[in-house]
């Protein structure tokens, strides 16, 4: 695992990289592609949400747990799939209630959301690596801690941020946050067996903006 991440991101999270988890984590990496074990996104990319956005100008996060699992769709960035890959389930669930939610949007020909990314939205995987076609084989190696510490330096070092939380796994980051300058929005996951329970029409990207606004930062064009 190579370590191709932003300079701003580096400057918070360097110390990280040479703890014991971390050591620990590239190892198991190096021992699973020696296996001859796919392992996804390419390694060029797996910290790719954070080279989108300087630490300082993230103004959204929205947290899912593990990458894709299927060829050619994980990227680095959560719910995100590049062009030309089939639209999952939860994405096309997000942009129907994208559609309900925000004036004028029009539901894309597909699922890359690098622009989210260019704006600010920082779209976070818990784990940011998986086996081909075993979802969660890398959830406890390491990577939660990696990523409960950026949520953690994100809301401590800055303010004024949304968090999105879908589900139960995401709002048991919820500790992380502190919600007395930042904003969290909860919901269910997207995903086909829990976004009719309160995922559509939650009105979180809407929400997401009026926040934005009242705190006098620039809205995100969610259209893609």
């Amino acid at each position: 695992m190579s370590v191709q991440l932003a300079e701003s991101w580096k400057e918070v999270l360097e110390g990280e990289f040479i703890k014991d988890y971390m050591v620990q984590l590239r190892e198991f990496l190096k021992i699973e592609q020696a296996e001859g074990k796919t392992i996804y996104p390419p390694n060029k990319l797996i910290f790719n949400a954070f080279n989108h956005i300087p630490f300082n100008e993230v103004k959204v996060v929205i947290l899912g747990q593990d990458p894709y699992h299927g060829a050619l769709q994980a990227h680095g960035l959560s719910f995100s799939v590049p062009k030309g890959v089939a639209i999952p389930p939860s994405l096309q669930n997000i942009f129907k209630e994208l559609q309900t939610d925000i004036a004028g949007f029009q539901i894309p020909d597909h699922g890359n959301l690098t622009s989210w990314a260019d704006q600010g939205v920082l779209l976070l995987n818990s784990t940011l690596t998986v086996e081909s076609s075993k979802p969660g084989s890398h959830q406890k190696k390491g990577w939660e801690i990696f990523t409960d510490k950026i949520i953690f330096e994100l809301s401590t070092q800055r303010s004024g941020l949304v968090f999105l939380l879908w589900g139960r796994y995401a709002q048991s980051k919820e500790e992380l946050i502190d919600n007395n300058k930042n904003c969290i929005l909860k919901a269910a996951h997207p995903s086909p067996f829990s976004a009719h329970t309160g995922f559509f029409g939650c009105k979180h990207f809407s929400k997401a903006n009026e926040y934005l606004k009242r705190n006098g930062q620039e809205e995100i064009n969610w259209q893609v």
